[in-house]
C-alpha cells in the first residue's frame, strides 16, 4: 500500500522539486539612498507633493528637534506647507554620511544619517522605511541635533529653565 501511495504522489513531488523557486532579489542600499536623497532634494526645491509622496502613508511619523514636534504625516503637512510655499525652499538637509540596515526578509530598512543644515548646524536623522508595491517608503523619521557631552549639562539646564518658564496648559 505504501508503495502504491508513493507511486501516486511521486510525479507531483518530482514536479514540485523541479519547479524554479521564486527568488527575491536582495535589498538595495542604493535604492534606499536614492529615496532619501530625493526626499531631501524635494524639501530643498520646495516640492511639497514629491516630498510627502516619499512617506508610506498619512500615519507615518515625523519627529522634529523640539519636544513638541511629533507629527503624523497628516498633521505634518499643514504645519510644513507654509515652509514649502514661502520661498520655494522648505529646508535644506545635506547628508554627509549614511548607514543603511535591512531586516532579514529585506522588506524593512532602517538608517542613520549625519546632516549638514544651514539653520540647525550638524544634525542627525534616523528612520525606518518599508518596501511595498510602490517601492521604499518612509514610515518613521526622527531629526535630532546631537549635543556634545562637554556642553550637555548647560543644555539640560537651559531646557529645564525653558520648561519652567512655559505656561502650564492644564
Amino acid at each position: 500500500m505504501r508503495s502504491l501511495l508513493l507511486l501516486l504522489f511521486m510525479p507531483g513531488l518530482l514536479l514540485g522539486a523541479c519547479q524554479p523557486k521564486e527568488t527575491q532579489s536582495p535589498p538595495s542600499e542604493d535604492a534606499v539612498n536614492a529615496v532619501l536623497d530625493d526626499w531631501h532634494a524635494a524639501a530643498a526645491e520646495g516640492d511639497f507633493e514629491r516630498y510627502f509622496d516619499h512617506f508610506e502613508n498619512d500615519s507615518s511619523i515625523f519627529m522634529g528637534t523640539d519636544a513638541t514636534e511629533r507629527w503624523t504625516v497628516a498633521e505634518f503637512k499643514p504645519w510644513s506647507k507654509p515652509y514649502f510655499e514661502d520661498d520655494g525652499v522648505a529646508w535644506t538637509f545635506t547628508p554627509t554620511f549614511r548607514k543603511v540596515y535591512f531586516s532579514e526578509n529585506g522588506e524593512t530598512a532602517w538608517f542613520d544619517e549625519e546632516l549638514d543644515t544651514p539653520n540647525l548646524g550638524p544634525s542627525r536623522g534616523t528612520g525606518v522605511l518599508v518596501k511595498n508595491e510602490n517601492g521604499w517608503k518612509i514610515a518613521h523619521y526622527n531629526l535630532t541635533i546631537p549635543i556634545p557631552n562637554s556642553i550637555v549639562d548647560d543644555v539640560v539646564q537651559q531646557i529645564e529653565e525653558e520648561l519652567t518658564n512655559q505656561p502650564n496648559n492644564d
